[in-house]
């Protein structure tokens, strides 16, 4: 399995609990339903990742608030197109940890101004039709980087991008840490910040969205171009030349 085992789940040192109410994904559900399902993807693979460390602290936020999070290791993922049909178990577990979600978070570093190639291969094994199914249409995204200096915001407008590109419903909120080096302690935990308290708003933001939309995703993705594709080949009477040529056997028999 390439999911990573968090650490301390519900170890949150740095949240105020008078003002974040727990298992907020319960108090939004209409009927009761399995806990939303979370994918947490990071681009980088340093021992000591920037992005990884953010990503745990978002997964533990996304229990907090009664999600469920799964964090994908992409330290063996191949390039795309290195294996012939990509035969290989890191992407087929990558998307079927895309289909079992129903929202993911994306965070990446900046590098030269961009997301880095651990990122961007990530994203480029979810196919938008992978065999009748569709890893990432329909689900809820959220977008984060971290930056080795000043703040930017590169990386987080790619990510969305991305989103867009592969149907995701990315939410309105976002986040950027600047030196990202500076707002960990030791133990590789997040200090209480408000770079932190933008972390708590957009994961608390994800679930609600995701809880919110779930039971509209059916209708909120349905489409007529993919409607009329599962119908099978449409047929022109007019130009369709074995058409034309059943109907001039059917005059001449008559005849």
């Amino acid at each position: 399995m390439r999911v990573r085992t968090l650490s301390d789940p519900d170890f949150l040192p740095a949240l105020d609990m008078r003002h974040a109410p727990q298992n907020r994904a319960s108090s939004l559900a209409a009927c009761p339903r399995h806990p939303p399902r979370i994918l947490l993807l990071y681009g980088s693979l340093r021992e000591h990742s920037y992005s990884r460390l953010v990503v745990e602290e978002a997964a533990r936020l996304v229990r907090f608030f009664g999600a469920e999070p799964r964090i994908f290791d992409p330290s063996d993922l191949p390039l795309p197109d290195q294996f012939k049909g990509d035969n290989h178990p890191a992407v087929q577990e990558l998307r079927e940890l895309s289909m079992w979600s129903e929202g993911q978070i994306w965070c990446s570093p900046e590098r030269h101004g961009q997301i880095t190639g651990v990122m961007k291969a990530q994203i480029d094994h979810l196919p938008l039709n992978m065999g009748g199914r569709r890893p990432t249409q329909g689900r809820t995204l959220a977008v984060m980087q971290v930056c080795g200096g000043s703040q930017s915001f590169n990386a987080v407008n790619t990510l969305r991008l991305l989103g867009r590109w592969l149907r995701m419903f990315t939410i309105p909120n976002q986040s950027s840490i600047p030196k990202a080096f500076q707002e960990f302690d030791e133990a590789g935990r997040m200090r209480s910040s408000s770079y932190y308290e933008r972390i708590v708003d957009v994961v608390e933001e994800l679930v609600r969205f995701t809880v919110l939309l779930r039971p509209h995703v059916a209708t909120l993705t349905d489409r007529y171009s993919e409607r009329r594709a599962a119908a099978g080949p449409q047929r022109d009477a007019a130009s369709d030349l074995s058409a034309i040529a059943t109907a001039h056997q059917r005059m001449g028999s008559r005849a």
